[in-house]
């Protein structure tokens, strides 16, 4: 089976209608919806470009594939996956795929998409390239304007310098839109792929609607900023709370910025949404063109969540809040039923076993990823009633571990203070009840499901919690030093 791979970056569940969003303009992403499967618990392991990235490609949780951070913030973690690592993508082409990525790769520094057997340009970094040579020469080719940006907005940073360009208009046509560029560069390649007598795998990776936003006025000003409804969470006070919450929200320069911004902010994203799921019906259209429906899945998905305001924050970084956790995820196999909607516990990590299914290739080599294919129907399917995620820093190393349930999540701060969330009750996580006395049963048996969790995976992170909190009997010397007497009895 063909497989079309459609990924954002830094892309909010709430901005689509088929997740709720009552004033989003996206009938492209709604429709593979409508025709396909929704999973409203889909989580990214790690809500950071690289390592999720890393993570898909490997079908590697980030703690077992060790490439923990963005090249451009990097503090000392290694920087790119070794020579040896399986990657699905090889798993491909060894099977007789074609095996394309046009996009955002960042999965590393030195290593590129073209040496894990990708075609397409080498589009590196986290932002849209705009000075790339290959877009240059779309732009000439089309005789279209360069880029050119105007009315930026960005805040003050405590020591007084401007803060992080937020959003700004580009003073282009949509045709000349990096968006633009990269639909049609999928569309050649598809185009490409179908006079080929091969099965093909297309991922098309697109930069935003990762800030800053920028866009086209017509998308600048698709929404009314007085229609958004501000998040319930940008009441946050932080109390309760890893003091790196507020420190991060200063990074950040919310306070700085009248609310008026903030919703304008929230718009101007919406609108950035808008225009990739204008870009992705572009390339649905040339799949129906070409006679690929009847025999190609179609992912859609993106490597982790944005703030936008919410919990007084911007970006993504040291706060396991859903907001950057939960993203959206469809699947649409054809001859499945249309129309499913799942609430299991999955993980974009779980996009690599599904890949190797719909391919027919052996899924054991991603050791933490789980097929999707059984969950694309209203069956019942036996599954995990919990989901961990892992975080190791940005800008500065910082490691956390998350569990959530149902309706309970716990996250381990080792420097700080742990949280521990009622979503039931408070589903906009602003009140940290890990210390309340009526909590310590929730409390003590999520902190042993979650050590249970690492330890199984070989997460060395649970050594810490060993010697810290109630996990439990071990079976083990928890000082790992092998000279204590009692290791010999």
């Amino acid at each position: 089976m063909n497989v079309l791979f459609l990924m954002t970056d830094q892309h909010r569940a709430d901005t689509l209608g088929a997740y709720g969003n009552r004033l989003a303009a996206t009938p492209v992403l709604d429709e593979l919806a409508r025709t396909g499967t929704r999973f409203d618990r889909w989580y990214t392991p790690t809500a950071i470009c690289t390592p999720a990235r890393a993570s898909l490609l490997t079908g590697q949780a980030p703690f077992r594939h060790k490439l923990l951070a963005n090249h451009e913030r990097n503090v000392g973690y290694i920087e790119d996956l070794p020579d040896d690592q399986w990657a699905f993508s090889t798993a491909l082409r060894d099977a007789g795929y074609n095996c394309g990525l046009i996009g955002k790769w960042h999965v590393g520094h030195h290593r590129r998409a073209a040496d894990f057997g990708f075609d397409g340009p080498d589009l590196p970094g986290w932002h849209n390239p705009v000075d790339h040579p290959d877009y240059l020469d779309y732009l000439k080719a089309n005789d279209l304007p360069p880029y050119e940006i105007h009315d930026r907005i960005r805040g003050t940073l405590p020591n007084g310098g401007p803060g992080n360009l937020l959003a700004a208009r580009l003073r282009q046509p949509v045709e000349a839109t990096f968006e633009h560029y990269l639909a049609t560069r999928a569309i050649e390649m598809l185009e490409r792929y179908a006079a080929e007598p091969k099965p093909f795998f297309l991922q098309l990776n697109f930069f935003g609607p990762h800030l800053p936003y920028i866009v086209p006025d017509e998308y600048f000003d698709m929404f009314d900023p007085e229609l958004v409804e501000l998040p319930t969470s940008i009441a946050e006070t932080f109390a309760g709370k890893p003091p790196v919450q507020a420190n991060y929200s200063a990074h950040w320069t919310f306070d700085t910025m009248p609310l008026e911004v903030t919703r304008k902010l929230i718009a101007v994203y919406w609108g950035y949404v808008a225009l990739i799921d204008m870009e992705i019906g572009r390339v649905m259209d040339a799949m129906r063109r070409l006679g690929l429906n009847d025999d190609t899945a179609v992912f859609f998905t993106c490597d982790h969540g944005e703030f936008t305001g919410a919990h007084r924050l911007h970006d993504k970084g040291p706060a396991m809040y859903e907001d950057i956790y939960r993203t959206p995820g469809l699947l649409r196999i054809p001859g499945q039923e249309p129309g499913v909607v799942r609430t299991e516990f999955v993980s974009l990590l779980d996009c690599t076993a599904t890949i190797l299914e719909l391919a027919g290739i052996d899924p054991a080599p991603a050791v933490d990823s789980r097929s999707l294919v059984p969950l694309a129907s209203t069956g019942e399917v036996p599954w995990e009633q919990d989901i961990v995620c892992e975080f190791h820093g940005h800008h500065f190393p910082y490691p956390q571990r998350m569990i959530r349930t149902d309706r309970y999540k716990l996250v381990v701060n080792p420097d700080s203070t742990n949280e521990l969330y009622d979503l039931f009750t408070d589903p906009d996580e602003l009140l940290n009840v890990y210390g309340h006395p009526e909590m310590a049963e929730v409390r003590g048996r999520l902190m042993r499901r979650l050590y249970q969790v690492l330890r199984d995976r070989g997460d060395n992170f649970y050594h810490w919690m060993t010697s810290m909190y109630d996990v439990g009997d071990v079976s083990y010397d928890p000082t790992l030093s092998g000279l204590d007497e009692a290791t010999y009895r």
